[in-house]
């Protein structure tokens, strides 16, 4: 029973000793608010801010979701990167699919922390979400409009021990958007476009054909998919010798051999758009110019039936 007394004795003090302090801390604090000027006050605040910094081991780059106007494309990086390394056992996960023929997507919900490691260094990323209704009410009375705010306003906290900054800046986050450029092109919906005019106009192409599904001989498919490997890879030579980064292809045989199977295996494989030229609808040289300057890199053209075309385009020449 003694001990019992003693301990409480020792813990009434204990708060009492707490209690004091936050009064004394809130006495101080409503004194320098009403004695220091509001400049002194910033430069003494930022001063104790820059000594804890020092002081701490830790480092961390804050990466906003926007930057101005425009998104941040490291923000966005980091987002599709972190899906791929982020544990499914956390107590609070966001869980995502804006297209049926994709996988779900996961992601952090505000406040989760998880670790990834690269290169032997260990980093620690916080998603943080803060208000910004006051910004938005504060531009709605003086601009008349809220439409270029966003109510909440999402960030990533990446931590690490200060000695890891250089890498951090030069290694990690390169390697982060490096991994998210492959990913997006990797998940990104191929496009065929077809002509009406001096215009494109596209649809989703969603053809199934690849070539583990491509009925032809193993070697000459393997030849061909090294061919397109060795192609992709030698842009800055294309570029060395002063010819156009271009491969040409010409598919021959009678309808239903597998020559529109075999392009869609090739756009799947390569992750590049279609663009089917119907030159039947050309009549100009100039039509037909601006219809290629219109064209995205990385890119096929496919010119269907050319023999027939050329047939016709001499007939009408005559």
């Amino acid at each position: 029973m003694a001990s019992y007394d003693k301990a409480m004795e020792s813990y009434k003090k204990a708060v009492t000793t707490a209690a004091s302090l936050a009064a004394s801390a809130m006495l101080v604090r409503g004194v320098v608010n009403e004695l220091v000027p509001y400049e002194v006050r910033d430069l003494l605040f930022s001063g104790m801010g820059y000594l804890r910094s020092h002081m701490s081991s830790q480092h961390t780059i804050i990466i906003e979701e926007t930057e101005g106007w425009a998104n941040n494309q490291l923000y966005d990086a980091a987002r599709a990167y972190l899906a791929t390394r982020i544990n499914t056992d956390m107590q609070r996960l966001r869980v995502s699919r804006v297209d049926e023929t994709k996988s779900m997507m996961f992601s952090m919900e505000e406040g989760e922390e998880m670790a990834d490691v690269h290169e032997g260094t260990e980093f620690k990323w916080r998603l943080v979400c803060r208000d910004n209704s006051s910004a938005s009410s504060s531009n709605t009375n003086g601009r008349g409009g809220s439409g270029n705010f966003k109510l909440e306003v999402r960030s990533f906290e990446m931590s690490f021990h200060r000695k890891h900054k250089d890498k951090a800046l030069t290694s990690y986050l390169p390697h982060i958007l490096a991994v998210a450029k492959k990913i997006k092109e990797q998940n990104r919906t191929l496009k065929i476009y077809m002509n009406e005019g001096e215009s494109w106009f596209a649809i989703d192409l969603h053809h199934p054909s690849t070539f583990s599904t491509l009925a032809m001989d193993h070697k000459l498919k393997q030849s061909v998919m090294d061919d397109l490997e060795r192609f992709v890879k030698r842009k800055e030579y294309y570029k060395k010798i002063g010819k156009a980064w271009k491969r040409g292809y010409l598919l021959y045989g009678p309808p239903g051999t597998g020559k529109s199977s075999m392009i869609a295996a090739m756009a799947n494989y390569l992750k590049f758009d279609v663009y089917d030229l119907e030159l039947t609808e050309v009549n100009w040289n100039s039509t037909l110019r601006r219809l290629l300057i219109g064209m995205t890199n990385r890119s096929i053209l496919v010119i269907e039936d050319i023999d027939c075309t050329v047939e016709l385009m001499f007939l009408e020449e005559t």
